[in-house]
């Protein structure tokens, strides 16, 4: 998994390079990090429903190849179009491989299941901020292009998992029927929606084609509703997302999500610009908030133990809160490692935290689907944090943006202390 969470933290210190050599606005190269979080997002809830008719480690192979060839093809794009359909491709794959390793760690028993979650959230968080140094070092030695295709390194440390091919056993789930293409289609079509609309300014979307997107997000929305309460067993269960404290879950980790990418979308730039330096210092300035990501995991398997879910995810939203604040008030690089490193701890707590609590929100048979839903709600909130970003950095002064940005935590730490999701 860490090539593809390098793929997250790489480019976002890439970005004014390949703004400047794609000749595209800075705004427009969110969609680079925002098209990933998009299709990851999606891909998680089609893996979950497929590990009911493939195995998970078919679907880890699968997620695999995708990643690579998808980074390929980005890291060769003429062009931005292409480039972002690369990433769109990438996405895809990085999304089926994280369900399948998902899939491995919480089929294990409770206490065993949050320590697995907790080095996995470590290594991603560690993996996606000093992604920043790697894609600095990347960018100043072989051009940008190299950063964008570095998760094709995913390929060949693939036969190394053969050897652990049977923790990837299939999770004893419920068979999948036929796939509910309609449903995937809708939620797809709406999630999509949102992360145009939030951009469309800072890309120059024409108003015609904005209001198109608008209509089809809104028609989307309308046809999932329809969907689930026709389709109860479709690809939204109905079961699945009524099941207490499914939602406020999802919404908060998503919360945070957007709290940790939009910070890290802007992180590097404003590093840049207050040191004069290049992608290798913004980079290397950034590794002690990477850091801060081993002891987050470390910790939250430590106070799961002691606390209920709600009060830690409570306070992994606060952390990202003050976080987001800290890099909107204050200027300097000190303050931007200082809050990118509170919104690093919010991101690795959360992921643990949350997605160790799907198989216990729901029934044994629903696990893996609830997992993919989950996941898809919380990963959703990595594409939304940048593109929000983005899309008001165009109407509002960037310490604006992201003063507007720290609500979306905010609401997840409310959220937390009124439902208490895992209580």
């Amino acid at each position: 998994m860490l090539p593809q969470y390098v793929a997250l933290g790489a480019p976002s210190v890439a970005l004014p390079a390949i703004g400047r050599g794609l000749a595209v606005p800075f705004g427009a190269t969110a969609w680079i990090l925002a098209a990933w979080s998009l299709t990851s997002a999606l891909a998680m809830p089609v893996a979950g429903r497929l590990m009911g008719r493939w195995s998970p480690f078919r679907v880890l192979v699968a997620g695999v190849v995708t990643l690579a060839a998808g980074s390929a093809l980005a890291g060769a794009g003429p062009t931005l179009p292409v480039v972002i359909a690369g990433r769109l491709l990438g996405g895809a794959g990085a999304g089926a491989t994280v369900i399948a390793v998902f899939a491995a760690v919480t089929a294990l028993p409770g206490r065993e299941r949050i320590r697995a979650l907790g080095i996995i959230a470590a290594a991603g968080a560690t993996a996606s901020a000093c992604g920043t140094l790697l894609g600095g070092a990347v960018t100043a030695w072989l051009g940008w292009r190299a950063v964008l295709a570095i998760p094709v390194v995913a390929l060949p440390l693939l036969p190394a998992a053969w050897a652990s091919r049977r923790s990837f056993a299939p999770t004893g789930g419920e068979p999948a029927g036929r796939f509910d293409v309609a449903g995937a289609a809708v939620l797809s079509v709406l999630a999509g929606a949102v992360i145009t609309l939030l951009q469309a300014h800072s890309v120059g979307l024409p108003a015609p084609v904005t209001l198109v997107v608008a209509g089809a997000g809104v028609l989307a929305a309308v046809g999932l509703w329809w969907r689930v309460r026709r389709t109860p067993d479709g690809f939204v269960p109905r079961r699945v997302i009524t099941a207490r404290g499914f939602l406020p879950a999802g919404v908060i980790g998503g919360t945070v999500f957007a709290g940790y990418y939009g910070v890290l979308f802007l992180a590097p730039s404003l590093i840049e610009q207050a040191t004069g330096g290049g992608a290798l210092e913004a980079g290397a300035l950034l590794v002690p908030a990477a850091a801060c990501s081993v002891l987050a995991g470390r910790l939250v398997g430590t106070l799961t133990g002691r606390f209920p879910g709600w009060r830690i995810s409570a306070g992994l939203a606060a952390l990202t809160v003050v976080g987001v604040l800290v890099v909107a008030v204050f200027t300097g690089p000190v303050p931007v490692v200082a809050g990118t490193a509170l919104t690093v701890c919010g991101f690795a707590g959360a992921q643990a935290v949350l997605v160790g609590l799907a198989p216990e929100l729901v029934d044994a048979r629903d696990r893996d689907t609830a997992q993919g839903l989950l996941t898809f709600m919380i990963f959703l909130g990595g594409g939304i944090g940048p593109a929000a970003v983005a899309g008001l950095s165009g109407v509002v002064p960037v310490p604006v943006a992201l003063a507007a940005l720290a609500a979306l935590p905010l609401a997840g730490l409310v959220l937390s202390l009124t439902r208490r999701p895992g209580a």
